[in-house]
């Protein structure tokens, strides 16, 4: 699996699954919230930022990695793994969340 690196998805939770989570491009028509939306981004050197709603709704940035596992890509921070992206297309990912970004 290629990382899909140098893009912000969003967490896009009107169409999650039961067993996974659905994130988009950040320039998709994603319908407005009034809860914060998860993002995080992949960069090409390893590194990723994870960005969750903060105590007044505003994106908080956590510094984490991201490697490939088998036919995954993880995504870690804190020694801690936060992402798994378990299927890819060009317009959405399928996300295990073991910790919500």
């Amino acid at each position: 699996m290629q990382p899909p690196v140098s893009r912000v998805w969003v967490h896009v939770f009107e169409e999650d699954t039961p067993d996974s989570a659905t994130f988009r491009p950040e320039e998709a028509d994603i319908p407005l919230s009034r809860r914060p939306r998860a993002r995080f981004e992949l960069r090409p050197d390893g590194s990723a930022v994870l960005m969750g709603g903060g105590p007044d709704d505003r994106p908080v940035a956590q510094a984490a990695s991201w490697a490939v596992d088998g036919s995954d890509i993880v995504v870690s921070a804190g020694g801690t793994t936060r992402l798994r992206i378990v299927e890819q297309s060009r317009d959405r990912l399928r996300v295990r969340m073991t910790d919500p970004a």
